[in-house]
């Protein structure tokens, strides 16, 4: 008999903590996914697959889909390769939830990565610490350890389903991500990250996309270099500067509005837009007037706390991780609707405990 996924009361997807309905962000259009359940055995998983009520869309999406270039002329695309990043859709709010893990990752094999290559990352040991010694209040609000362990059980999912693991001890998940979309773009693959989380914006591009769980639609949304533009009017390249500003209320990252009230975002905008990154503006301020006076001020002033900043919220591209060749194969979903289905049943059994 078919099982639907969420089961009742138990893998229904819950809130993320970063993740809000984006706009204009294109939701991945499905009919609710239902899994066959086969019986818990000590044998190797069902080869059954994953289904829906239509068959899936083709892996294979348009550059002017991808980069939501209207104008654009249809291009022979790029092939994928996804980034997992498993933190995050592993909790309900500051707990942990395998049935939310479940939910998630049903919905993103059957819907959104289909056969292609997926990576899943964790946060390694530590990875926490190198930030919070340039800003004691970097993720101080959140319990240290939490998230950072990777559970036995969901590691165990995600290798059955044939997804590599990767965590780096003294890096966090984004870290990893950052340093291998670097050595997958130079392969000429387009690279999409699986995740909630915003710090993973200022790595969009025309070949680097976001595709977010939003759990007020329950579906994975994609989120664009177009998106991106028409959400913040600016480029992409211009995000983490713009965040050095605005700060980042989630990691504990304040920012100037306390120091100089009257620099607000549209502020920002302006001058980064003019002189593309924090950086070329600091130094610019320095020899030439750049705005306003008070902007002007602000910027001498807090040269040094905006570049603290920077370096605490800038991606890491340099993480000791070398990319597996083989990490880009396509991917066998042989066992996902069997490995999904036995490990649904068990978590249900132990809730029902």
């Amino acid at each position: 008999m078919p099982l639907p996924l969420p089961a009742v009361g138990a893998v229904t997807a819950a809130p993320l903590a970063p993740a809000t309905a984006i706009p204009g962000a294109n939701p991945v259009r499905y009919r609710p996914l239902r899994i066959r359940a086969s019986p818990s055995t000590a044998s190797s998983p069902s080869t059954s697959v994953v289904s829906s009520s239509r068959p899936p869309p083709s892996a294979r999406h348009s550059r002017k889909h991808l980069a939501g270039r209207d104008d654009a002329p249809a291009r022979p695309s790029k092939d994928r390769v996804f980034f997992l990043d498993v933190n995050p859709i592993c909790f309900r709010g500051s707990q942990r939830s395998l049935g939310a893990f479940a939910r998630w990752l049903a919905l993103f094999f059957a819907h959104v990565s289909l056969r292609d290559p997926v990576v899943a990352v964790f946060d390694g040991a530590g990875g926490n610490e190198y930030r919070r010694r340039l800003m004691p209040s970097y993720k101080a609000h959140r319990t240290r350890g939490v998230g950072t362990g990777a559970d036995s059980r969901v590691v165990d999912v995600l290798r059955e389903c044939n997804v590599p693991i990767v965590q780096v001890d003294g890096y966090e998940a984004d870290d990893v991500v950052a340093t291998l979309t670097e050595q997958v773009l130079q392969k000429g693959y387009r690279v999409v990250i699986a995740s909630p989380d915003k710090d993973f914006k200022q790595l969009i591009s025309e070949d680097v996309q976001l595709v977010m769980p939003i759990p007020e639609i329950g579906r994975w949304s994609f989120y664009t270099l177009r998106h991106y533009v028409a959400q913040y009017k600016c480029d992409p390249t211009a995000d983490l500067s713009l965040r050095c500003f605005m700060g980042d209320e989630a990691d504990g990252v304040p920012g100037i509005q306390h120091l100089a009230p009257g620099f607000g975002r549209k502020t920002a905008v302006k001058l980064l837009n003019k002189h593309g990154s924090l950086e070329n503006l600091l130094k610019t301020a320095t020899i030439r007037t750049v705005g306003k006076e008070y902007a002007q001020n602000v910027l001498i002033k807090h040269a040094d706390y905006l570049r603290k900043n920077y370096e605490v919220l800038s991606l890491k591209r340099d993480v000791n991780v070398q990319l597996d060749e083989r990490w880009l194969s396509t991917r066998d979903t042989c066992n996902d609707t069997g490995v999904l289905s036995n490990f649904i049943l068990k978590f249900n059994e132990g809730e029902a405990k």
